[in-house]
C-alpha cells in the first residue's frame, strides 16, 4: 500500500472572531480533502494572542512558534484586541512578530468580486476586479517598529528601511506571480518624494529586465489609491513597500464587499502564515455571524501553496464552491447586508463542494 503524504496544519484561532472563521476554514478544508487517498492534512491547534496575553503574560508562546517553525503551514484567525495594549501603547501583533521570525516577506493579498451587488462601484461584473497586492512584509516603515522612543516627548521618529536584497526577492515574486496571470505589474512608491523609494523603484527597474515577457508600469501610491477606485479592472499584480501594502489593501478590500472577502497569505522560503485581512472584531465576537469567506478563501492559498497535485485540485474546489454560493445574493453575512450566521453559510459552501467541480474562482 502507498505511504501517505501528511501535511501539519498548525491552526492559531487567535481572538475575537477568530475562533468562528477558522473553524470554519478547517471544517471546509475537511470536506474538500474527505476523499484523498494518498494526501492527508492533519490540524493541531496552538494559542497566541491577545487572550494568551492575557493568560500567560506572553503573546506568543515559544511552544506556539516553535509549533509554527515545525509545521507545513500556518493558519491563522486573528489577533489583538484594542483594550489589551503593551506598556507603550501598542496593540498586541503577534502575526507581525510570525512573517519577522520567520521571514515571510512576500504578502500576498488576492482581490476578486464575486457578484456586482458586493462592490460599491457602479457597472462592475463578477471576475471583473481581480487584481494581487505584493506587499514587502519585512521591512520598509514597519521596520522601525522595535525601535526604543526617545526619552524626550518633544519628537517621534519611525525609520523607512528599504533594502536591494529585500526589494529583489519581493520583486521576484511578484514577477513570478504575474507570470501565472495577465503578466503585467504595476510598482507602488513615492519615488517623486522619498529617496528610499528612489531607491527602491530603480531595483525594481533592475529586476524587471529579468522578467523582458512581463510588462511594467510605475505608479505614486497617491495616485494608486485613485485608480484602484477609478478602475481597478486596469490591475494585475501590484508590488509595494510594507505601510503602503497595508493600507491600499483595505481600500482594495472595500472595492469587493469589505475585510471579510479579503484573503491572505505570507510566505517566505522556507514558511508560510495564510490568514484573512481582517482582524478580531470584537464587537461581534461570540455573536456567530463573522464572514468566513475571507479565511476559507485564505485555506484555499494554503493548498495552492503545498503544491501537491490533490492540494491543488482541492483549492480549486473550495474556489468554485465559494464562487457558486456567492452567485446567490441571499448568501451572504451581515457585513455584506446579509442575514445567514457564520456556520449556515460555511455549510452552504461544504455543500457545494461536490457539485463545483474544478472551477476556479481565479485568485492568484
Amino acid at each position: 500500500m502507498p505511504a501517505t503524504t501528511t501535511y501539519r496544519i498548525a491552526v492559531l484561532p487567535g481572538d475575537g472572531i477568530g475562533r468562528d472563521v477558522t473553524d470554519a476554514a478547517v471544517a471546509v478544508l475537511k470536506a474538500a480533502t474527505r476523499h484523498w487517498t494518498g494526501t492527508q492534512l492533519e490540524f493541531r491547534e496552538y494559542q497566541a494572542g491577545a487572550a494568551e496575553y492575557l493568560r500567560s503574560g506572553c503573546d506568543l508562546p515559544e511552544a506556539t512558534l516553535a509549533a509554527c517553525r515545525e509545521s507545513d503551514a500556518v493558519l491563522l484567525g486573528a489577533m489583538g484586541l484594542p483594550d489589551v495594549r503593551k506598556a507603550d501603547g501598542r496593540e498586541l501583533t503577534p502575526q507581525i512578530e510570525l512573517r519577522e521570525i520567520l521571514d515571510l516577506y512576500c504578502g500576498l493579498r488576492p482581490i476578486q468580486l464575486f457578484h456586482s451587488a458586493d462592490t460599491p462601484l457602479k457597472g462592475r461584473d463578477a471576475g471583473e476586479i481581480d487584481f494581487v497586492i505584493v506587499r514587502e512584509n519585512t521591512e520598509g516603515l514597519f521596520f522601525a517598529r522595535h525601535e526604543q522612543r526617545p526619552a524626550t516627548d518633544f519628537e517621534a521618529r519611525d525609520t523607512l528601511r528599504i533594502t536591494r536584497a529585500g526589494s529583489e526577492r519581493v520583486f521576484r515574486s511578484a514577477f513570478r506571480l504575474a507570470r501565472r496571470r495577465r503578466r503585467h505589474v504595476t510598482l507602488v512608491d513615492k519615488a517623486n518624494v522619498l529617496p528610499s523609494m528612489v531607491f527602491f523603484r530603480k531595483v525594481f527597474d533592475e529586476v524587471a529586465a529579468e522578467f523582458p515577457e512581463v510588462t511594467t508600469d510605475r505608479m505614486y501610491v497617491d495616485a494608486a489609491a485613485l485608480h484602484l477606485v477609478r478602475r481597478p479592472e486596469s490591475f494585475d499584480v501590484l508590488v509595494t513597500e510594507n505601510m503602503f501594502g497595508d493600507i491600499l489593501s483595505d481600500l482594495a478590500a472595500a472595492l469587493v464587499g469589505g475585510m471579510g472577502m479579503a484573503p491572505s497569505a505570507d510566505i517566505g522560503d522556507e514558511a508560510a502564515v495564510f490568514q484573512p485581512s481582517h482582524g478580531t472584531a470584537p464587537d461581534i465576537a461570540g455573536k456567530g455571524i463573522a464572514n468566513p469567506i475571507a479565511t476559507i478563501l485564505s485555506a484555499a492559498l494554503m493548498l495552492e501553496w503545498l503544491e501537491c497535485p490533490e492540494c491543488i485540485a482541492a483549492a480549486a474546489r473550495i474556489r468554485g464552491a465559494v464562487t457558486a454560493v456567492l452567485s446567490d445574493p441571499a448568501c451572504r453575512t451581515p457585513d455584506l447586508s446579509g442575514r445567514m450566521k457564520t456556520e449556515g453559510l460555511t455549510a452552504e459552501i461544504v455543500e457545494r463542494l461536490d457539485i463545483s467541480g474544478e472551477r476556479s474562482g481565479g485568485g492568484v
